[in-house]
């Protein structure tokens, strides 16, 4: 069983910047990948980024060159930087690991005011 807590979210301007975090309760470097992603009100949940093992990282089309995932394995934290925020980033986003099941943390909330 792994538990994912986020924090980090908040009310924050268009144009302005939060860093998200993921905090999980086993090495993160026994997890193959972990990711981002994010629920708008009324949408399905969408996929925003992942981060593998070997640190690799890939992003959704809509936050490429904004958005940037890392990790800090000693603290076996997950980060999200999300730069240039748009208000069309407002969503909950949910941490993701798969570790013989998908687990999910229970969500940050991020609003961008206009």
């Amino acid at each position: 069983q792994v538990q994912l807590v986020e924090s980090g979210g908040g009310l924050v301007q268009a144009g302005g910047s939060l860093r998200l975090s993921c905090a999980a309760s086993v090495s993160i470097l026994s997890l193959n990948t972990m990711g981002w992603y994010r629920q708008a009100p009324g949408k399905q949940r969408e996929w925003v980024a992942t981060i593998n093992s070997g640190g690799g990282t890939n992003y959704a089309d809509s936050v490429k060159g904004r958005f940037a995932i890392s990790s800090y394995n000693t603290k076996n934290t997950v980060y999200l930087q999300m730069n240039s925020l748009k208000p069309e980033d407002t969503a909950v986003y949910y941490c993701n690991t798969y570790y013989y099941a998908t687990h999910w943390g229970q969500g940050t909330q991020v609003t961008v005011s206009s």
